[in-house]
């Protein structure tokens, strides 16, 4: 960084990576899109095997990815003495992406990918871009069309498109039932090529409709005419326990596997998800992961006498066979015990509106719930006395069929405490202070002592730990920088602490809400990495 002026220096602006792929064990030029002044900017990944080396002109960066760090998402950021910007996404991947490359508006001059399966880095770059991929499909061929801006925080709300060789539109799709973005599939009826069309509108949406464009809208494609993993059944699994699943998909062959037992033994303590990886298959699936044993529904179960059993804890999955259905499901409660019930439907991507009740042995409805936090339905529920309670699952729009699935898990509520804080970066200069909220959430019995306090500070910063009222709310934090404290840029962690155990909560930001670093007005409530426990800390030369 020698020869680099800060005088006047600008806090760096991280708005994207194009590509947004990097290759697993290679070195990879990939472009930040944003404002950097002066360059070369610095760069912080949350892994150490991932090294930005910055090239001579503005945004160009060689990006080195050691064979041994984790596929998947990472967030980065941008820094300089001034500040660092918002964390953005970084995906590693395994397999090497194929770039798009321009004019490819129409059929005529579509890109043509030459076999499959194959993963796309695309920009729509220009207002009105549309981007056209040729694929070879043979009779009776699925194609599997996947795409990813939405949960990568792209501001555009895309479609995929497909046509055949005269030009005739055979399948459209504007968004998968859980986010934004698309997914297609399309069986072919005759040996041929297909295009494989990405366009979009802006997120959020303006007062003019047209196609949208400009250098953050990028996406990632995924095409694949190979066996693609639809759903399981169950469709969670058991932590420490092996779940047996029946798998569901597109181009299974004789070959391919219809079952697979999953180990749960290898899912951490505190995981609420699990990746599911079926040899044989061309994508992976996360599933949810429970404290008890996962069951399927068995018809007919729509009144309370004929309700199967729901095992406490334990999760059952189920089906809205048809129009009118209720499925019904019966269960055991001592008096005072707090329960918690979620249905999980349209996270899945399934069209279910759900809604959820719990009813007492004579029918008569006690609780009833028909959204949660997402478009799911959840119930928090203390049993009023002793006995056999009955938990309802059935269609808000009365619809129902095949598609319309659904897990409902059921547990005892542990006590819980939560703290969150609004801000992802901090900064102040020697001999200032800087004030900052946590936000603090105690349930079902997480009242022991706290106080809120901050992790990994450099020498010459202080900040005193405050205690958590019992009630939990709002708990501000003072940082207070001595007068000849010494620049400094990096992670710190504010956290929670119980005075009698030592027990450690940290406190997580949360990029699933509005604001300028989530990157549109409007928020995104579903990204590839929802939260982080790293905030950063800048002191001002």
């Amino acid at each position: 960084m020698s020869g680099v002026s800060w005088l006047g220096a600008a806090v760096p602006l991280l708005e994207h990576f194009y590509p947004v792929t990097a290759r697993l064990g290679a070195t990879n030029a990939i472009s930040a899109i944003g404002k950097f002044d002066p360059w070369p900017t610095q760069i912080w990944t949350d892994s150490p095997g991932i090294v930005f080396r910055a090239g001579t002109n503005s945004g160009l960066f060689l990006v080195e990815v050691a064979p041994d760090v984790a596929p998947g998402p990472h967030l980065v950021r941008a820094f300089n003495p001034q500040g660092a910007s918002g964390p953005r996404f970084l995906m590693v991947e395994a397999q090497a992406s194929v770039l798009e490359k321009e004019p490819n508006d129409d059929a005529m001059s579509a890109q043509r990918i030459e076999s499959l399966p194959v993963l796309i880095d695309g920009r729509l770059d220009r207002g009105g871009d549309v981007d056209s991929y040729a694929v070879i499909l043979t009779q009776g061929q699925t194609l599997i069309a996947s795409l990813e801006a939405y949960v990568l925080a792209s501001p555009v709300d895309a479609v995929l498109r497909l046509i055949d060789s005269r030009g005739v539109q055979v399948a459209l799709n504007h968004d998968d039932g859980r986010t934004l973005d698309p997914f297609l599939t399309w069986t072919a009826t005759t040996n041929g090529t297909y295009g494989v069309q990405v366009f979009g509108f802006s997120y959020p949406a303006g007062s003019d409709v047209r196609f949208a464009g400009g250098n953050t809208l990028i996406y990632r494609l995924h095409l694949s005419g190979g066996p693609w993993l639809q759903g399981t059944s169950p469709l969670g699994v058991q932590r420490g326990e092996t779940t047996p699943l029946e798998l569901a998909g597109w181009n299974l062959g004789a070959a391919t596997p219809h079952s697979f037992q999953f180990d749960g033994k290898r899912v951490a303590t505190n995981a609420t998800q699990a990746l599911l990886c079926v040899p044989g298959f061309e994508n992976q699936s996360l599933l949810p992961v429970g404290e008890g044993v996962e069951t399927l529904e068995s018809e007919p179960n729509d009144v309370g006498s004929a309700a199967g059993l729901l095992v406490v804890p334990g999760a059952v999955s189920g089906c809205i066979g048809n129009t009118g259905d209720e499925d019904r499901f019966f269960f055991q409660a001592k008096k005072g015990e707090i329960l918690r019930l979620e249905l999980q439907s349209a996270v899945f991507g399934f069209p279910l509106d759900a809604w959820l009740a719990i009813e007492d042995g004579g029918g008569k409805q006690l609780a009833r719930s028909d959204d949660g936090p997402s478009a799911d339905p959840s119930l928090e529920w203390t049993a009023p006395s002793e006995g056999r309670y009955i938990a309802a699952v059935g269609s808000l729009l009365h619809r129902g069929g095949a598609e319309y699935r659904y897990r409902l898990a059921i547990r005892f509520a542990r006590p819980e405490v939560k703290a969150f804080i609004k801000v992802n970066t901090l900064a102040l200069k020697p001999g200032e202070t800087n004030e900052f909220a946590l936000s603090v959430s105690r349930r079902f019995g997480g009242n022991g002592n706290l106080q809120a306090a901050m992790g990994g500070l450099p020498a010459g910063i202080g900040c005193d730990r405050v205690t958590v009222p019992e009630t939990g709310g709002e708990v501000k934090l003072k940082l207070i920088a001595a007068k000849d404290a010494k620049p400094f840029n990096g992670v710190v962690h504010p956290y929670l602490i119980e005075t009698t155990s030592g027990r450690e909560y940290r406190a997580v930001f949360e990029f699933i809400t509005s604001g300028i670093d989530n990157g549109v007005p409007n928020g995104f409530n579903h990204l590839v990495i929802e939260s982080t426990e790293e905030i950063w800390l800048t002191v001002i030369p």
